[in-house]
């Protein structure tokens, strides 16, 4: 199926009224759950055009029926009653349909702050980001794997370090930085990553990085310092914003590792502004 081809199928299931109400969100014009209020509206609009079209047409051909024959009347409520439902049916699919996408397949996300210029709020201000006018993407929340590069919504409520044995740890007198954070996977559990003179180093091999903002200079923020190289452990994950200069990361003790139940989702594409779209899976590429 091709693009045009989903407009119409889609049109068809939500109305022009609903489409309309859906490239706005998608504009970045209205939030998700003014979409989702205005869909269900021009949806039930429709729905009620439908059923007075439907009452109608039910309407003639009952008159056309007791002409000729009184014993049709019963059918045709019989019919009347069966689109109804299954109008009411449509909507409710339709409605749950959409729900389930941007809730769980394509969940809707602004992008606060400057810790991943280039890549996401490339043209970021103070001003623009109190506006709301910055970039917006959708991640996926389910059925994803993390691997290098993928670029992670986090919930960063706790902060762990490495201690002694090389096992992640709770600080008892580091707070954690407590807030949505999102960052680019640097190395998985099971690697080992090394920071010296500038360079990103991870199981032995100095990391291409083409994705990171100019004149970066990419150094410990104090989580690790002597302790590298260090070995990421199983089941958690090394962090860097591509604005290496502002941004909290794995290389502060506030945020360290970042463990798997911490991720809220990857984020796969950058859909606002419109005209910067762009597919994020794989982006570390360049």
């Amino acid at each position: 199926m091709d693009f045009h081809e989903w407009m119409t199928l889609s049109e068809k299931a939500i109305g022009k009224e609903g489409m309309d109400v859906f490239e706005q969100f998608v504009l970045g014009n209205i939030s998700f759950e003014e979409c989702l209020k205005g869909m269900y509206e021009a949806m039930t609009e429709e729905n009620m055009n439908k059923q007075e079209n439907t009452a109608a047409e039910n309407a003639d051909s009952k008159e056309t029926a007791e002409e000729n024959n009184e014993n049709t009347d019963e059918k045709e409520k019989s019919n009347f009653l069966k689109d109804i439902i299954e109008i009411a049916e449509s909507t409710l699919i339709t409605v749950f349909v959409i729900v389930l996408i941007f809730t769980y397949i394509l969940h809707p996300v602004n992008i606060v702050g400057r810790s991943m210029v280039p890549t996401l709020n490339y043209n970021y201000s103070g001003e623009r980001e109190k506006n709301g006018d910055t970039d917006k993407v959708f991640m996926n929340t389910i059925f994803f794997d993390v691997n290098y590069g993928d670029i992670l919504v986090i919930d960063k409520d706790k902060n762990y370090l490495l201690n002694e044995k090389g096992e992640a740890y709770q600080p008892l007198h580091d707070v954690p930085i407590n807030e949505c954070i999102i960052k680019r996977v640097i190395a998985v559990g099971g690697q080992t990553i090394d920071i010296h003179d500038n360079q990103v180093i991870v199981d032995g091999e100095v990391l291409d990085e083409p994705y990171i903002a100019e004149n970066s200079t990419t150094e410990d923020l104090g989580a690790f310092g002597s302790q590298y190289p260090i070995t990421v452990p199983e089941g958690y994950y090394f962090v860097m914003g591509d604005n290496r200069n502002h941004s909290t990361d794995s290389r502060a003790r506030s945020v360290g590792f970042v463990k798997r139940d911490q991720i809220y989702g990857k984020a796969i594409v950058k859909y606002s502004p419109i005209d910067e779209f762009e597919i994020l899976v794989g982006s570390h590429k360049g």
